[in-house]
């Protein structure tokens, strides 16, 4: 499978993309973000690609490879996951790891793609995205594409500077 936007393709990911998944994926700056508090090993990540391609409704996540049209090189990846199809909604995760390549619209084109994708195939109502107060890119970015602010949950996140609000956004697909 692969979905196309402007300046991005999304695509499911394959067992090739397990090194580049170990590289972000252990990478202690973003563990703050992803709320992740111990490496995974490549046996881990391989298990995780293997189980990728079973159906969206048995593992009830999926996550997508962001590349950039033209030079099919990986700047990314966008997870839905707890995705519940009798409510008809998913939550929603994205990563652009290279600092150069954040700002340059492959977010949010990768978002109006998933967007189209989960309205259209997988016949969703909504997505929804936790975000921390300090992570203004985030908010700027779901912001921009349409995500309402819904709630706030109160010291949620334990930072190093203390405790931090989480805001849940979402957005009403149809």
């Amino acid at each position: 499978m692969r979905l196309e936007g402007e300046l991005v393709a999304l695509r499911a990911v394959e067992p090739e993309d397990v090194a580049l998944m170990y590289r972000w994926e252990n990478d202690p700056a973003l563990w703050r973000v992803s709320g992740t508090l111990a490496p995974f090993s490549l046996h881990q990540l391989s298990r995780f690609v293997e189980e990728q391609q079973f159906d969206i409704q048995q593992t009830r996540q999926q996550r997508l490879i962001i590349l950039e049209r033209g030079s099919e090189r990986a700047v990314g990846a966008l997870d839905l996951f707890e995705v519940d199809f009798i409510h008809r909604r998913a939550g929603l995760g994205i990563l652009i790891y290279e600092a150069a390549d954040r700002g340059r619209g492959y977010a949010s084109d990768g978002l109006a793609v998933v967007e189209r994708y989960a309205r259209e195939v997988l016949g969703l109502h909504q997505l929804w995205c936790t975000v921390g107060v300090s992570n203004a890119a985030s908010r700027r970015l779901f912001a921009a594409a349409g995500y309402a602010e819904c709630g706030t949950r109160r010291e949620w996140l334990r930072t190093p500077e203390g405790w931090e609000d989480e805001l849940l956004m979402q957005k009403i697909l149809e």
